[in-house]
């Protein structure tokens, strides 16, 4: 297994991407912190599915734009595994979607603090006890095109997580490998609630790969990136959206 005796948190957890890429982390051997913020019921299953097979892993709530509620995970990580060597910032969100015209300043920020502050705050308290390892970060196509309507504010943090991932890979390289994925059309809650039925057959029919993609699509890319199989990959962006975009 890939990742036998090594530990790794898994922030958005409870669901989806998060939820997929950490039963497939488990079951290469990792043992799994699990961060969820409304989505309990997941990241709980999960926990039972990961320790019933032999595996050790917890489920901790926590609002990762708040420095109390990341400092936490990372702590009972430590205390329960002894180690990080994977953290996968996958917590985020669209949270509504609205034109710059319309924009309150307060979703601005909230858009940001999601998507990139998080990000920022669970990569430097997860530094502070990692000297080898992986960072996997989740951006997102609409940091490559600029979002559908109303995403700015959502595009602009993504974009950003990108060009974080390239600085960190300078700054954190060798001894830690930092990359990032930009998913576009996969089958999740978030498309659930923010994309139009219509736009998703839409895509269906026109996209290469004539499908949209599932959470296990994207966990399958997380942990390659997570492992020693792409220790030669660093400071990419990589796009998996079934050829609708080509960078």
């Amino acid at each position: 297994m890939k990742f036998t005796g090594q530990a790794a948190i898994v922030t958005g957890g409870g669901r989806d991407i998060g939820l997929a890429a950490a039963r497939k982390l488990a079951a290469e051997g990792a043992s799994v912190a699990i961060n969820y913020f409304s989505s309990g019921d997941g990241a709980d299953t999960a926990v039972q599915e990961i320790t019933a097979a032999g595996g050790k892993a917890f489920a901790l709530q926590g609002d990762l734009t708040k420095p109390a509620d990341v400092d936490a995970l990372v702590a009972k990580a430590m205390d329960d595994f002894g180690r990080i060597d994977v953290l996968v910032n996958n917590a985020g969100g669209l949270i509504a979607r609205k034109k710059v015209a319309e924009m309150p300043l307060e979703h601005w920020q909230a858009v940001m603090d999601l998507n990139l502050t998080s990000t920022f705050l669970m990569t430097h308290a997860c530094l502070q006890h990692m000297k080898t390892g992986t960072i996997v970060n989740l951006a997102s196509q609409a940091g490559r095109d600029g979002g559908g309507a109303g995403a700015v504010a959502y595009a602009a943090s993504k974009g950003a997580v990108m060009t974080m991932t390239r600085g960190l890979a300078k700054e954190l390289g060798p001894d830690i490998r930092v990359n990032a994925l930009c998913p576009g059309m996969i089958d999740t809650d978030f498309h659930n609630v923010h994309t139009p039925d219509a736009a998703r057959r839409g895509l269906e029919a026109n996209a290469p790969a004539r499908r949209q993609g599932i959470p296990e699509d994207t966990a399958n890319l997380i942990v390659f990136l997570a492992s020693e199989d792409s220790g030669f990959i660093t400071g990419t962006n990589i796009d998996i959206n079934g050829g609708m975009l080509f960078s």
